[in-house]
Formats: C-alpha cells, sequence, structure tokens
C-alpha cells in the first residue's frame, strides 16, 4: 500500500500543474481584468479612490497575476486621454508588465512554497482569506454530509429489505419530491416560516454565531452555534437524500441476491447479522467510493447560495465575488487548494476501499 500511496501522491504534481495550466491559458481570452476595471474607474466620472490604489494597493506579486487583456495602452478600451505612464504603472502595479509565461512560471515557483500572493482588491493575503472562511464552509459541509450519510445509508438498507412495499413507495416518493425543490427556494420557505419572514421567528436570519457569542460559556456557544446552522443545513441536505439512499438500496439488493447471501440464511444466521455482517461491507464500496466527490461538492460548491441567503460568508461567496470581480490571485489561490483537497479526498477513498475490503488491492494492478 506505501508504494501505491507513494505514487498517487508524486501524480499530484503533474495533475495540478495541468489544472493550473488549462486555467491559466483560458483566462488569457477573458476580458475586463484588472487592469481594464481601473482604467474604468479612472475614466468613470464621480470615480473615488480610484487613484490611490497607484502605488499604494499592498504588495501585488508578479507570481499573483495571471492574465492580460493584451499588450500596451491601446489594448484596453476606454484608455484614451490617459497618461500611458499612468497606465504603465497600473500594469506594473498588478504584474502584468510581465509576459504570460514568465507570470505563470512565477506563480508556481510561489505555489510550491504555499505563498499565493495577496488579493487584489482586499490588499489581504489569499491564505488568510481563505482560513477565515474556511470554518463556515465546513461547517456546512460537515453537517450536510454527516446528515446525508446517517439517514440514507439505513434508509437505503431498509427500503432494500421491504422493497415494493408501501414504506419503498411512499419514501421513494418523500425523498424524490426533496431532491426536486432547489435548494435555494427551500432555504427562501425556511426563512419566510421560520426566520421572522411572515410567521414564527424561531432561527436567526443571518450569520453562523451571535453578536455576544465570546461572552457565552461552552454549552451556550454550542447551542448558540447549533441554532445559527439549523436553517441552512436543513436547506442543504432536503434534496441530498435521493441519491445516496437509492443507491444504498440498489447496491444491497444486488448483494441479497448474490449466493452467499442465501447460503448464511440457510445456515440459520440472523438477518440482521446477514445484513451487516455480510453484506454490508460488500455493498458498501460503491457508496465509500463517491464519499470524497459528495465531501468537496458539499464544501466548495453547493453553498455559494445558501450563503448569500442566510449572509454566510465562507468559500463558496468569496469564490463567486473573486470571479465576478477578476481578483485573478483569489481564484487561482483557492483553485489550486481545492484541488489539492480533492486530490487527497479521492486517495483516501481508495485508502478506504482497502481497509473495507482487503480482497481490493491497487498497489498490484498493472
Amino acid at each position: 500500500m506505501t508504494g501505491y500511496i507513494l505514487r498517487r501522491l508524486l501524480l499530484m504534481i503533474p495533475t495540478l500543474l495541468g489544472i493550473l495550466l488549462i486555467n491559466f491559458a483560458i483566462i488569457q481570452a477573458a476580458p475586463g481584468g484588472p487592469v481594464e476595471q481601473m482604467i474604468v474607474k479612472l475614466t468613470t466620472p464621480g470615480a473615488h479612490g480610484a487613484s490611490d490604489r497607484i502605488g499604494g494597493g499592498g504588495d501585488m506579486s508578479a507570481a499573483s497575476v495571471t492574465t492580460t487583456s493584451g499588450g500596451g495602452a491601446n489594448a484596453y478600451r476606454g484608455a484614451q486621454g490617459i497618461d500611458p505612464e499612468l497606465i504603465a504603472e497600473i500594469k506594473k502595479q498588478y504584474g502584468f508588465d510581465k509576459p504570460a509565461h514568465e507570470r505563470f512560471w512565477l506563480m508556481l515557483k510561489q505555489y510550491a512554497h504555499f505563498d499565493f500572493g495577496n488579493s487584489f482588491f482586499r490588499d489581504t493575503p489569499v491564505i488568510t482569506l481563505v482560513l477565515e472562511k474556511l470554518p463556515v464552509s465546513i461547517s456546512l459541509g460537515l453537517w450536510t454530509t454527516l446528515i446525508v450519510y446517517l439517514v440514507s445509508i439505513p434508509l437505503g438498507i431498509r427500503k432494500a429489505v421491504n422493497d415494493g412495499t408501501s414504506f419503498d413507495v411512499w419514501t421513494s416518493t418523500a425523498v424524490a419530491i426533496g431532491q426536486a425543490i432547489p435548494a435555494f427556494l427551500f432555504a427562501i420557505l425556511l426563512l419566510i416560516l421560520f426566520a421572522g419572514g411572515s410567521y414564527f421567528q424561531w432561527f436567526p436570519l443571518r450569520g453562523i454565531t451571535s453578536d455576544d457569542w465570546e461572552t457565552l460559556s461552552i454549552g451556550g456557544k454550542i447551542l448558540d452555534y447549533l441554532w445559527h446552522m439549523a436553517l441552512p443545513v436543513t436547506a442543504m441536505v432536503v434534496g441530498g437524500f435521493a441519491s445516496l439512499t437509492l443507491l444504498t438500496k440498489n447496491s444491497f439488493i444486488e448483494e441479497i441476491s448474490k449466493h452467499y447471501v442465501m447460503t448464511a440464511r440457510a445456515k440459520g444466521i440472523s438477518e440482521r447479522r446477514v445484513l451487516y455482517g455480510h453484506v454490508f461491507r460488500n455493498a458498501m464500496l460503491i457508496v465509500i467510493a463517491g464519499l470524497p466527490a459528495a465531501i468537496l461538492g458539499v464544501l466548495f460548491t453547493s453553498s455559494l447560495l445558501i450563503e448569500v441567503i442566510f449572509s454566510l460568508d465562507g468559500l463558496g461567496l468569496l469564490g463567486f465575488e473573486s470571479a465576478v470581480a477578476r481578483d485573478y490571485p483569489v481564484m487561482f489561490g483557492t483553485l489550486f487548494i481545492f484541488t489539492l483537497i480533492g486530490l487527497v479526498l479521492k486517495l483516501l477513498g481508495d485508502i478506504t476501499y482497502m481497509l473495507v475490503d482487503p480482497r481490493i488491492d491497487f498497489e498490484g494492478r498493472s
């Protein structure tokens, strides 16, 4: 297993390089970069503070810059009438005075030391921004994944055992309806019903903690945190049961029909021991295979609208705002971090595969 893990770790390097290179190349064609945005501010009547950014916007290293819309002052629309020296100074501030291949190489060298540079428009290190937003996304992701798995796996097993019964039919209908309701729409409904929208005000409207959270006791902090997380997590889990429940059910139905299960039953082994002692390990392999992707998806992609609706300042909102503002250091820094986490989770999924079923040997595969 050690050799397989080492090979997978080494393969992460070219994978990361390939993803960064592809996205870097795509960004080259995207208009509206930071230089263009600064020129728009300078040429828009009534714009305030734009000139203050020149030379005073923080440490904008060249390795943090990942795109340009062209070369020279004439490449930028709306640049007419602006001193070319000022435009050259803006480009130098953001690092666009260097060619694309040199910027990419400098970025890779910094990323090798986990130095992701500073945000263009927040004047804050990217890693600091990520660490500030990470607790919100981890809270949403871990609670959502935990609840979905704790509910879906037992429910899927029971549906497999009672396949075709009324219980199977009405539970399938319920989870299908839940999956059909968009999470953001259900979140709005929860706000209207339980957060002071029109009916009850049982839950807070925004944030993951109260303003006086620091003054509360340990028990009070835990209850306050759970109180704030109740509605966002409920909105995220309501549509997450269907796929995992049906996947678990189908996996168990397939295993239950095999000869080793009939043999175990013929020996007089209890149904519970047959299900959880014999069938469970084999049936859970396909569920375990999807766990890394499920965690990554919930943590970093599925919570954007929920964060906006409940005013939760997490990674989803950070990524969206960075894309809109063309904050390239944040965009590429978070891309690197998320990709690395995804690759590590995938490796952990394979290791869990081998722990659940020792017959699986990835290392012995050619």
